[in-house]
Order: C-alpha cells, then structure tokens, then sequence
C-alpha cells in the first residue's frame, strides 16, 4: 500500500476515541496578530515515512499527561521503533486549551521552528517546551530555540502573535473529525489506543500488534 492509499486508509478507520487518561477538550479563543504564509504546515514527522505502521499523537503542550506522554512515553517509541525505520511518527495539535496563555501560543512556536529548521528541529524544540511546561511563556520560547539555527526572537514573536494558528487549528479541526476529545490521544494505524493511565505498554502493544499483524 502507497503512503497516499494508506493515509486515506488510515484516516476512513478511525473511531471514536474514548479518553479516559488525560486533559478534555473544550474551546479555543482567537487569533491575535496577522498569520505567516505557506500554511497549512504539513504534520511534522519521525521515523520513516514509507513504513507499514504509523502512529499518530495529538498533544496540548499545557496538558501535564502530554508532558508524561513527551517525556517518558515517546523515547521509549523513539529507541524501539522509530530509530531502526520500524514506524512512521506523526505529531498533531491539539489545543484543547488547558490553558489559553500557552495552549495555542506554544503550539505556534514550535511550528515556527518547523518551518525554519524542519522536523529534527521540530521535535528538539517540541521536548524542550514539554520539558519546561510549568514556565513557558514569551521569553522562555526565545530561550528554547538556543542552537537550532533559528532566530530566538522570531520565534518568541511568532508564538506570542500566534502566526500559525491557521496551521494549529487545522490539526484540531482534523482531530474532533476523527472523534478526538482529550490529549493526549494516540492512533496506531487508524486505531484509537485506549488507557486509564497514560504509559508505554498499550502503545507498545498497539505497535507490535500492527507489525505481526
């Protein structure tokens, strides 16, 4: 199967979710400063592109079972199955808002990152942010972006104004399509994983069922 056969493959499977470990969505706010261009921003991605399995997450960067999910679940999918090429990993926002000061305006930072320095970049900064959760605002995205060949202050401007909101909001309205309603939500292969905690063995389990399978 293509990888443009299986998205639509993908996207035609999925279910409700039902969340039962982590942050509920309710509504966002609005957009404050003029947007940057080239947008929508593809989803930024890990692994290989081509493989057979893919994993999708949607995370809130103020939701703290996002940052257990960032910080203690994605290294170990990192070192099992994405350094060696066995899945393709796919991030999505999805701002429910937890908190409306850095839901969106985070979320719009790291895509800045994207969009100058690409998806290594991405993540780097995407576990920097989840890493300090509990102090992020305007100068502490500036802060971050140390060392990934961007500008600081662009950055930090670009996630205060919230310039790729039109990107961010898509993800979400793509999301609540495929029956999203809490983060941090995770599909492997177009199959919602469903947990009362949020940890390592149900997506182990999901993934090597979708490789044996």
């Amino acid at each position: 199967m293509n990888r443009s056969t299986r998205r639509g493959f993908l996207a035609a499977s999925v279910g409700v979710v039902g969340l039962t470990a982590g942050c509920l969505s309710d509504s966002g706010g609005s957009p404050s400063v003029p947007t940057a261009e080239g947008q929508p921003l593809p989803a930024p991605v890990a692994g290989d592109a081509d493989a057979d399995v893919t994993v999708e997450v949607y995370e809130d960067y103020a939701c703290p079972h996002c940052r257990t999910f960032s910080l203690d679940v994605y290294p170990q999918i990192q070192t099992n199955y994405i350094s060696d090429g066995s899945i393709e990993y796919v991030f999505n926002d999805f701002p429910i808002p937890v908190d409306d000061a850095v839901s969106w305006k985070a979320a719009s930072a790291a895509r800045a990152v994207q969009d100058r320095a690409g998806d290594e970049a991405f993540f780097t900064y995407n576990k920097r942010l989840f890493e300090n959760q509990d102090r992020l605002g305007p100068s502490v995205y500036a802060e971050l972006a140390e060392g990934l060949d961007v500008d600081g202050e662009t950055i930090r401007e670009e996630g205060v104004g919230e310039a790729y909101r039109p990107t961010v909001s898509d993800d979400r309205s793509a999301g609540r399509e495929r029956g999203v309603s809490g983060t941090p939500t995770v599909f492997v292969n177009g199959e919602s994983i469903q947990w009362s905690e949020v940890a390592f063995g149900p997506v182990q389990e999901a993934i090597d069922a979708a490789l044996n399978g």
